[in-house]
């Protein structure tokens, strides 16, 4: 049966004492894409139009960390240990090879991953993300962190957070949110606990180190494709170029007229970079 975002079944799987939840689909052959997802997201945060794109010339894999929404088990508080579920659940897959997508918080995971275990990960795309210490990255502005620790976050919430106050890119979020909530078999929600660890971990790894602040970013090898918005407000868009800067290999795409939320705004051209990126 051929699956899609809206179609997957959730699946399960046991590590180390974590049920961890999954949705595994698209191409029979190929290197998996693991899409690692943004603070407080489940299953059902990413966007299909994304999702499926990808899932038409590779293997997809969304994936719940452990402690949230449907995976069970406690959630991490650091990027490091979020990190280590990753590598622990892709053990228990049986995978020693994997692309990884990944989104805001999950872009910090993605990064410790392909520094901890750099035979697991073959490309790393990081979107809306920054490295650890990045620029403005210590804490958010208020008016951030209040839309973004809404117990049940709301459209509103995620037009801000995600999207320009212009009119296209407003509109473009409204698509996005009607896209995002189009399936009917859903994921459970995020607990209060997962986003209190989550804010820890993002904290922890803003924080500017006393000495070789991008010391990380030098050491991932990895070919990395860096995606962003014209103007992030929860990860600054200028640590989208300092990561270009860094990495040995990276290639930077700044989308216009958008901001964290811009592989979703422009979904269409962020999916063709993609397979692009990944077909090398």
């Amino acid at each position: 049966m051929h699956y899609t975002h809206n179609s997957a079944p959730t699946q399960f799987i046991d590590a180390d004492g974590v049920r961890y939840a999954y949705r595994r689909f698209g191409t029979a052959s190929g290197t998996p894409v693991l899409f690692l997802a943004h603070f407080r997201a489940g299953l059902d945060n990413w966007d299909p139009a994304v999702v499926d794109g990808i899932a038409q010339h590779h293997p997809v894999i969304l994936f719940n960390n452990a402690g949230v929404a449907s995976s069970g088990g406690k959630p991490a508080d650091t990027v490091a240990g979020m990190a280590q579920h990753v590598i622990t659940f892709l053990l228990a897959l049986g995978l020693d090879k994997v692309d990884i997508l990944g989104f805001s918080l999950g872009g910090f995971v993605a990064q410790q991953v392909a520094t901890d275990r750099p035979g697991m990960v073959r490309r790393l795309i990081l979107a809306g993300t920054g490295p650890q210490g990045g620029e403005g990255m210590a804490e958010y502005i208020p008016e951030v962190t209040r839309h973004a620790i809404q117990e049940v976050p709301t459209e509103d919430n995620f037009l801000y957070l995600f999207f320009e106050p212009t009119a296209s890119s407003q509109a473009a979020g409204r698509a996005f949110w009607e896209r995002r909530h189009q399936r009917q078999d859903t994921d459970t929600p995020s607990s209060m606990a997962a986003m209190a660890a989550q804010a820890a971990a993002i904290g922890a790894w803003g924080a500017v180190p006393a000495a070789n602040r991008y010391a990380q970013l030098k050491a991932i090898t990895q070919p990395v494709l860096i995606a962003n918005g014209h103007n992030d407000v929860m990860v600054p868009s200028i640590n989208s170029f300092i990561m270009q800067q860094t990495i040995p290999n990276a290639t930077l795409i700044l989308y216009p007229d958008s901001g964290h939320g811009a592989i979703f705004q422009h979904h269409a051209e962020f999916v063709a970079h993609a397979n692009l990126f990944l077909a090398k």
